[in-house]
């Protein structure tokens, strides 16, 4: 090598070994082979040394990294040298313990070995092997460029190296330059490099260099597949580390590394059966329970409620370690019984084990969840008083526990406070030396934060933060930034940011999908799934509930048939409630009621959002008295309704104009199954008294209530003002809607109906001026038709579609028909300009139905979705126009469900 690195340790006497090669030096006997060690100050002897390479032969076979460095130290110091056989043992376990002054010691004494170290294959080998896990990868890199003659063994060190840095596109270049310069990679070498990639995150790279290996005649071992399925399970990959597992039980048998890196996938996915089954497995084939098998037995029957389980895996285990200790006292932790969990702590110090950070950190977050903040902070502070360093985990798990409690602000605080103080003495504990520096946990957690309260501003700081500390590449900030920005309307920089994810994976997808979903751009989400199967992802259940919604929301009943086909194909045995539920609500949505019903029925496992799914089917369709027989069944069942059931039956007593009915489920709700109302069951009550015109009523029942109204239950308030061109009362909610939500176009536009209503163009006027003055823009009305896998968007004033001229003579027609018929039509002209009246309607939903009547066939309905609610003249023609053209037509404008056939309409006239 061009420079050595120089020898570290001086020669000193030397000291007494011992088995467990304590770091301190011990008089004792060596009991390896029967005979005293070398004595302090004694010469080294032919003899001694060879005692020096037993004793490190010993500890290196048993995988004691630290007793083996601690004699090579000794051995130095007796004036003892490891030979060519002994030395890659001392720079493996230099190595393995990590420790880089040994290991710049060893490497000084291969340099001065001469040519016997220099041409000796192993030992530089062992060099390159040794940088690589050390992490010096320049180091490694220079060993390796020494090597006179380089083996599969040097360059599959160095391809390791560069893989475990994060280097992949390094790695992968060294592997195909092996190949090139004549070297065939074994086995192992395969299994570093898929190893590598998928431990950093590219698991489509891992798969297909997996596949890539069994096509060019290397026949994957255990080890091939452990390293897959483990790069799955780290990369929280459940469903691909199971499947993938079952295809390596056709050809291979599991073994204890197996074991253990799958138990975690069944803990993620909650497959306890699965979870069984490997447990007999280790059982039945004799595999030694250890602390790996056995903490993540732990660890699964735990999370899968199985604690007598978890209690009898851990009195089975012979040698336990603080890991297995820490696994046992998580499980009490998450059973609540926190007496038996600190009686776990104490007895774990009892056998000799000191409880660690993590061991603290369960606690923490326990007490963190609980909302117990001053507990926590007693726990930091005890961890600095007995020498452990509180670390990121620990102010992780504080930040989201009390973010699960719902104490925002604390979570807040801790976030803050553990980036700009290093004095803890402000909360009763200190953290030593500098501050703790956010990982990519910490900023998920605060954006999974800041997304539940709406806080884009702060958002936008975390999003600075986290591309400055260069976390923005960790694919779960980039996803919940995708879902912050989504989540507060802006979901145009949500796109953004997800276009610039180069590992996407299933959750960023489903970020972006549900972003235009909530964003009522659903077309756009349909068509971001298609992109995303073309990527060669397989969509998961969250997928397919977006995919099923965005289908109910345009209507794209087609769509929903091939999900539906999916689905079965893929669940032959039945489909989880989560799916049922959604399928029932895209049929509903698609006027498909009876294939909802079929849908309900064919669901063995119903729950109980299984039964409001079907409740609001039939509440969608206006048959309320099939909503009321079914809350009959679900009494009738046993099932407990939860506040949504009864959100869907004041609906439907709303839609019968049942007063006395919907007060007394509205009672019935805490005095029989202990539901205390929510703001929207107030809503739901004030929807219903507003609607009948009690209007002092309903703001007598808002002033009474003790909960603080949120716009949404004001604005039901305005829009019963506006139905009974009640200015009083109307001004009273429009005034309380601009303080609460000033940027609400819509209270804009229902109070400047009410003055209009009461012939107040005046205040109508000034109205529509203080919003120009504020910058407030009304979001464009928008139409959509569904046709075969496209959906055709017509929005207020864009007159770019190429059959408009064609959709304009249609209209004509029809317009020239209505007229004969005595019903004279308002123009359609105000939609084609783009300066009209922002308040008005733009009637975008008869562009699509002219549409709908030259594209879709006779026989078939005509299904619409706008994202305003039909004005009269809209409806009243379209009501026409079934009858006219002999067409059924379907129409979703937000507000209610319309299935118009032979001029009239399911809502009776009442939406």
């Amino acid at each position: 090598m061009a420079t050595m690195l120089p020898l570290l340790l001086p020669p000193s006497p030397p000291r007494a070994l011992s088995p467990r090669c304590s770091l301190q030096p011990r008089a004792r006997h060596h009991l390896l082979d029967g005979e005293a060690s070398p004595r302090r100050g004694a010469p080294a002897t032919g003899a001694n040394a060879a005692a020096y390479a037993r004793e490190i032969g010993a500890c290196v076979r048993a995988r004691r990294w630290g007793a083996a460095c601690e004699a090579f130290a000794a051995m130095r110091a007796a004036g003892a040298a490891p030979d060519r056989f002994l030395l890659p043992q001392v720079l493996r376990a230099c190595a393995g313990a990590r420790e880089g002054r040994l290991a710049a010691a060893a490497h000084a004494l291969a340099a001065k070995g001469g040519p016997a170290f220099a041409g000796d294959a192993v030992v530089g080998n062992a060099l390159v092997a040794m940088y690589a896990a050390l992490g010096d990868v320049a180091a490694a890199r220079a060993a390796f460029a020494c090597l006179p003659e380089r083996d599969v063994v040097a360059w599959t060190a160095l391809v390791g190296a560069y893989a475990d840095a994060g280097e992949l596109g390094e790695a992968f270049e060294l592997f195909e330059t092996m190949q090139e310069s004549g070297v065939r990679p074994d086995v192992i070498s395969w299994n570093t490099l898929v190893s590598g990639f998928a431990r950093n995150g590219d698991l489509r790279a891992a798969l297909h260099l997996f596949d890539e290996m069994r096509l060019r005649g290397v026949k994957p071992g255990v080890n091939s597949w452990n390293c897959i399925i483990s790069g799955c399970v780290q990369n929280a990959r459940y469903d691909e580390a199971l499947s993938i597992f079952c295809e390596m039980c056709e050809s291979e048998s599991p073994d204890a590394v197996t074991v253990a890196s799958i138990l975690p996938a069944c803990t993620g996915l909650m497959a306890l059966g699965i979870g069984k089954q490997l447990h007999s497995y280790v059982i039945r084939c004799g595999i030694k329970l250890n602390v790996y098998i056995g903490s993540s037995l732990i660890g699964m029957y735990s999370e899968c409620g199985e604690f007598g389980y978890a209690r009898s895996v851990f009195a089975a285990i012979e040698e336990k370690n603080a890991t297995v200790w820490n696994e046992l006292i998580r499980s009490y932790i998450n059973e609540e019984r926190m007496n038996e969990a600190w009686e776990a702590f104490r007895l774990m110090k009892e056998n000799g084990l000191q409880p660690d950070t993590i061991t603290y950190n369960s606690f923490i977050a326990a007490y963190a969840r609980a909302g117990q903040k001053e507990q926590a902070y007693t726990l930091l502070s005890n961890m600095v008083e007995i020498g452990l360093k509180p670390n990121v985990v620990s102010m992780n798990a504080l930040i989201s526990g009390l973010h699960h409690h719902g104490r925002h602000a604390d979570a807040l605080e801790a976030f803050r406070y553990m980036q700009v103080s290093s004095d803890g003495e402000a909360k009763g504990w200190a953290l030593p030396g500098n501050s703790i520096q956010p990982n990519g946990t910490t900023i998920t957690s605060v954006l999974s934060l800041l997304t539940d309260l709406r806080l884009d501003h702060l958002g936008k700081e975390v999003h600075c933060y986290a591309f400055r500390s260069g976390l923005i590449s960790n694919i779960f900030v980039s996803s919940k930034l995708v879902d912050l920005y989504g989540k507060t309307g802006d979901v145009g920089t949500a796109d953004k940011v997800f276009r610039r994810i180069s590992n996407k994976n299933v959750v960023t997808w489903n970020s972006i999908l549900a972003s235009y979903r909530q964003n009522r751009k659903p077309e756009i989400a349909l068509k971001l799934f298609h992109e995303m199967i073309k990527s060669n992802l397989l969509p998961n259940l969250v997928t397919l509930q977006i995919a099923l919604l965005s289908s109910g929301m345009t209507m794209a009943l087609q769509h929903g048939r091939e999900l539906h086909g999916y689905i079965r194909k893929n669940w032959p045995d039945g489909y989880p409630t989560a799916l049922a539920s959604a399928l029932i609500d895209m049929y509903g949505k698609c006027g498909k009621i009876e294939d909802a019903r079929l849908v309900f029925e064919c669901t063995d496992e119903k729950d109980i959002a299984t039964w409001n799914a079907i409740m609001s089917a039939y509440l969608l369709h206006r048959i309320p008295g099939e909503v009321k027989k079914l809350f009959k069944y679900i009494e009738q069942s046993g099932i407990q309704p939860d506040p949504v059931t009864f959100i869907i039956l004041l609906s439907a007593c709303k839609q019968e104009g049942s007063m006395e009915e919907a007060r007394r489920y509205f009672y019935s709700m805490e005095d029989v199954y202990g539901i205390q109302p929510t703001l929207k069951h107030y809503t739901c009550m004030v929807d219903i008294m507003g609607t009948a015109g009690l209007l002092e009523e309903s703001l007598e029942l808002i002033q009474k209530m003790q909960l603080e109204p949120d716009g949404c239950l004001w604005s039901i308030l305005l829009k019963a003002c506006k139905l009974h061109s009640n200015l009083e009362i109307g001004e009273k909610a429009a005034k309380a809607l601009f303080e609460l939500e000033p940027n609400n176009t819509s209270n804009y536009m229902s109070l400047s109906n009410i003055y209009a209503d009461n012939g107040l163009w005046e205040s109508t006027e000034a109205l529509r001026v203080a919003m120009t003055e504020q910058g407030l823009n009304v979001e464009r009305q928008c139409s959509r038709l569904y046709l075969g896998t496209d959906v055709h968007t017509f929005e207020a004033g864009d007159s770019s579609h190429p059959a408009f001229e064609k959709i304009l003579s249609t209209w004509n027609d029809l317009s020239d028909r209505m007229e004969q018929s005595g019903y004279p039509p308002q123009d359609i002209e105000p939609y084609s300009n783009a300066e009209a009246d922002p308040l008005s309607c733009q009637h975008t939903e008869r562009i699509a139905l002219c549409y709908g009547l030259i594209s879709v066939r006779v026989h078939d309905p005509i299904r619409i979705s706008k994202n305003f609610r039909m004005c009269m003249e809209c409806h009243s023609s379209i009501k026409f126009i079934s009858r006219d053209m002999n067409r059924e037509i379907f129409v979703s404008d937000g507000c209610t469900y319309h299935h118009f056939q032979n001029g009239a309409c399911s809502c009776g006239d009442m939406w």
